[in-house]
C-alpha cells in the first residue's frame, strides 16, 4: 500500500501528476486544489497519497495536505461516492468550504458540485458531519491564482471540467468564452470561473 511519494516531478495537469521515484514514473490523480499547490515540473516533491485497488486495477490519488487526503477517505465513506466523484468534490470547492457546507447542513452548496443530488448531499451531511469537524483548523479555504492562462492552461482548464463531469464541447465552450473575456486570468481563476458559469447554466 503506497501512502506517500517523494520524487521528482515530471508531468504537472489539473487533473493529474507523474512523479519520478528513482527511476518509475508513477501516474497520480489529483484535484484541483492539490494542482494550485503543486511547484513547476522539475521540481522536488512529496503527496501523501492514498492507494485504491480494485480487481481490474491500482489508482493513486494524491493530495496537497495530510487533512486533504483524509477528507476524501470520508468522502469514500458516503455511499454513492467513489473516487472519480470524491476528487470532483475536492476540485470544485476549497476544503474549507465543504467542511463548513457539511456542518451547517449546506445541501444547496453541495447540490451545486457537479454528481452530487440532494441525496447524496443529505448523506455527506447526515455521515459525516461529525466526523469532518476535526479537519475545520487544518484546511485551506483559498488557493494561488497562478500563472496567466495560455493555449496549454486552457487545454488544462478543459480537462479538469471534463474529469468533473461535463461533456468536452460544453467544457471548450466555457473556458473559451471565460477566457475571452478576462484573458490575464490564470489557471485556477479560470476554472473556478468556468465552473462559476457552468452551474449558473
Amino acid at each position: 500500500m503506497i501512502a506517500w511519494l517523494t520524487g521528482r516531478l515530471r508531468r504537472k495537469a489539473a487533473d493529474s501528476v507523474i512523479i519520478d521515484v528513482g527511476g518509475v514514473g508513477y501516474l497520480v490523480a489529483i484535484p484541483l486544489s492539490t494542482f494550485h499547490a503543486l511547484p513547476e515540473p522539475g521540481s522536488e516533491v512529496s503527496l501523501p497519497v492514498h492507494t485504491h485497488l480494485r480487481e481490474d486495477a491500482l489508482s493513486l490519488f494524491g493530495f496537497s495536505t495530510e487533512a486533504e487526503r483524509e477528507i476524501f477517505l470520508l468522502l469514500l465513506g458516503v455511499s454513492g461516492i467513489g473516487p472519480k466523484l470524491a476528487l470532483s468534490v475536492l476540485s470544485s470547492i476549497s476544503a474549507g468550504d465543504l467542511v463548513a457546507a457539511i456542518r451547517d447542513g449546506n445541501d444547496a452548496k453541495l447540490c451545486a458540485i457537479p454528481g452530487i443530488g440532494k441525496k447524496t448531499a443529505a448523506r455527506m451531511c447526515l455521515e459525516l458531519k461529525d466526523k469532518i469537524r476535526e479537519f475545520a483548523p487544518a484546511v485551506r479555504t483559498q488557493s494561488p491564482e497562478g500563472a496567466p492562462a495560455s493555449s496549454g492552461t486552457r487545454d488544462d482548464a478543459v480537462s479538469a471540467l471534463v474529469n468533473l463531469g461535463y461533456k468536452r464541447p460544453l467544457a471548450e465552450d466555457v473556458v473559451l468564452k471565460v477566457h475571452r473575456q478576462n484573458p490575464d486570468l490564470g489557471v485556477a481563476a479560470l476554472i473556478r470561473e468556468a465552473l462559476g458559469a457552468l452551474v449558473q447554466r
